[in-house]
């Protein structure tokens, strides 16, 4: 970072002021979780864009806070703060086109169930969050006796009416992002990386097969020009494919029209006492040490409670058998992290309905963030001015002590500790 002030780089040995480029730790602070909220709106806008759909809104929000990052100049931290938390609120404008273009163009979700396993002959897979190349993808590879799998974020794609037509969307292979390395090594077919959420190949492993379109390049991969496929689909030919494989099916499709249709059996589940609480566990995951504690919560989770989940980060459990609440599935999974856009009007719904506010609802929001898109959705539920949420598993690094300790006073943020003590606390209401 270069300081404007001394013209020096910022804490260099010739940077004359105190601190981050001489500026409050709190407002530099503030900038950076703006950023990061930005990238995230960008990653949802780009792909409504892709889809036709913008918002003047949206891109009138980025220019504004963009500039509001570049001058050099002290800031007041209350007004800040406002800013981060509109934010929020343009995210969940920009989730909103997103999910409003995802189904004018493939239809509404539905509750689906994804095969694990594999089927026999050539493969590829498909991975990163992007609803049109997968569809462009199917439609260049339909009758070439080639059989796509969705990975990561891409597994809610079977729940879209126009995606799940394709009778060559077989299946769902592997888990989170994270686990790529492992899962692309061992799949034996081509690899689309449709966004981020990419990692370089290993040397010596799987970069000849990995091919990029988009925004997303990896160096040494063939990048695909215009959704031209071709190049990808005569690699996987020459493959050796798959082999036949049983998996465990795992539910995905619960869109919030999908739940909102159950609102009546709900609301009366909950009134009979059948229905004890609602927990939001997912987010985007990662490999550092800690996520365990998702799993372990979710398992926790009485078996008078219901789940809902979004995101990567319900590979932590999402094959787990949790069973129904007569008719209704316990773990219903909403979809990519965007449709954090369907959890939020779920939780509005039941507030309507019950007359409550959100945060006087049986529902709880147990968070796992690891990158832009998911401190986005975090500013989303702050906006909304939603209460008692757990994060983690750690402290944002770029949120220092004091601007954390602001967010928790004010909503009462709460950092995940140990599993069954957080889980008790949340059903004594404390």
């Amino acid at each position: 970072m270069f300081c404007y002030q001394c013209e020096q780089t910022a804490g260099g040995s010739g940077c004359t002021k105190i601190g981050v480029c001489g500026k409050n730790e709190d407002i530099q602070s503030l900038q950076d979780i703006l950023l990061f909220g930005l990238k995230g709106i960008a990653a949802y806008a780009f792909h409504a864009r892709e889809l036709g759909a913008k918002s003047d809104t949206v891109d009138a929000f980025m220019h504004e806070a963009l500039f509001k990052t570049l001058t050099n100049v002290s800031f007041d931290p209350n007004q800040y703060l406002e800013l981060v938390l509109r934010c929020g609120a343009v995210n969940l404008k920009a989730m909103e086109i997103l999910d409003e273009a995802h189904v004018k163009r493939f239809g509404t979700p539905e509750p689906t169930s994804v095969n694990t396993g594999t089927k026999a002959g050539p493969g590829i897979i498909v991975t990163g969050h992007d609803l049109l190349d997968l569809y462009e993808l199917l439609k260049q590879t339909e009758g070439a006796g080639i059989n796509i799998y969705t990975h990561g974020e891409m597994l809610p794609t079977h729940a879209y009416p126009e995606l799940k037509k394709f009778k060559h969307l077989v299946g769902n292979y592997g888990g989170a992002w994270q686990e790529q390395k492992k899962e692309f090594g061992e799949f034996p077919g081509a690899i689309l990386a449709t966004s981020n959420c990419v990692l370089t190949p290993p040397a010596n492993t799987y970069l000849d097969r990995l091919f990029t379109v988009g925004i997303t390049g990896v160096a040494g991969a063939t990048h695909i020009q215009g959704r031209d496929f071709s190049p990808l689909i005569k690699k996987a030919k020459t493959l050796a494919g798959l082999q036949q494989k049983e998996g465990k099916p795992i539910m995905t499709g619960f869109h919030h029209t999908v739940i909102l249709g159950l609102a009546g059996k709900i609301v009366d589940l909950v009134k009979q006492g059948k229905i004890r609480h609602f927990f939001l566990i997912g987010g985007c995951d990662g490999a550092a040490p800690g996520r365990n504690y998702y799993t372990e919560f979710s398992q926790a989770v009485p078996k008078d409670c219901i789940i809902l989940t979004l995101a990567c980060g319900k590979y932590r459990f999402n094959k787990l058998d949790f069973g129904e609440i007569e008719g209704i599935p316990r773990l219903l999974d909403v979809g990519q992290c965007n449709n954090a856009y369907s959890a939020i009007l779920v939780a509005k719904a039941l507030s309507e309905v019950f007359a409550k506010d959100i945060n006087s609802l049986p529902l709880t929001m147990v968070l796992s963030w690891f990158e832009q898109k998911a401190v986005a959705i975090l500013l989303t539920l702050l906006y909304l001015n939603i209460k008692g949420m757990y994060i983690g598993p750690r402290p944002p690094a770029f949120i220092n002590a004091n601007v954390f300790k602001i967010l928790q006073d004010k909503f009462d943020l709460r950092l995940i500790g140990n599993p069954k003590d957080d889980l008790e606390r949340i059903l004594k209401g404390k």
